[in-house]
């Protein structure tokens, strides 16, 4: 039997933001591999404005509970153009004389970068082929059994995840048409929308 985690809560600033819990741990990861320690700036500390580029374009790590398996994201938000990037460091620090952003400062970019970040059906499309094809092989049309439990052994996962696990995946997947049908792209592309994956 499959136990379900509980989807993280939405904290008071991503709900003022409207950024799903997914979003804000990616967030909050990619600050707090940048940040320093400032005091008065509360836990999370400050990131120098030196280092705002490459926090927005951090690539991180979450899990997507549904196919208990470890996927690359980007955060994805780097600035388009230089003249971007000094209209965000504007934001960030208005007068230039601190140096750094703040979490909340560097959140509230993000959140706005998230819902200016515009995907062509064509460009989603290519995300969608892109991830279906980590885990189908060969250029298969659907994510079988074999396939997880190959894409398991890669990521030195197959003790810690057992077949009837996998099984149990492809069914949720699939809406339970079996486990030979495996899980088609249009399935796994509703499952990575209802992990919060896309949008």
């Amino acid at each position: 039997m499959m136990v379900c985690e509980q989807p993280p809560k939405q904290s008071r600033l991503a709900k003022e933001h409207n950024v799903t819990p997914q979003e804000e741990a990616e967030i909050r990861e990619a600050f707090s591999l940048f940040a320093e320690p400032m005091e008065g700036e509360g836990r999370e500390g400050v990131i120098p404005t030196h280092d705002v580029r490459r926090a927005l374009m951090y690539v991180s790590f979450f899990h997507i509970p549904s196919l208990l398996a470890d996927v690359h994201s980007a955060l994805g938000l780097p600035p388009t153009s230089p003249s971007e990037l000094a209209d965000l460091l504007s934001i960030l620090d208005p007068d230039e004389e601190l140096g750094y952003a703040t979490f909340p400062n560097f959140f509230a970019v993000c959140a706005l970068k998230i819902h200016n970040k515009s995907h062509s059906s064509e460009e989603h499309m290519a995300e969608v082929d892109e991830a279906f094809g980590l885990f189908a092989s060969n250029g298969s049309n659907a994510i079988t059994l074999a396939s997880l439990k190959k894409v398991a052994k890669l990521l030195k996962m197959e003790e810690e995840v057992s077949e009837e696990v996998l099984r149990d995946m492809i069914l949720e997947a699939n809406g339970g048409a079996g486990v030979g049908r495996g899980v088609r792209k249009e399935e796994f592309e509703g499952v990575m929308r209802r992990a919060g994956v896309w949008r």
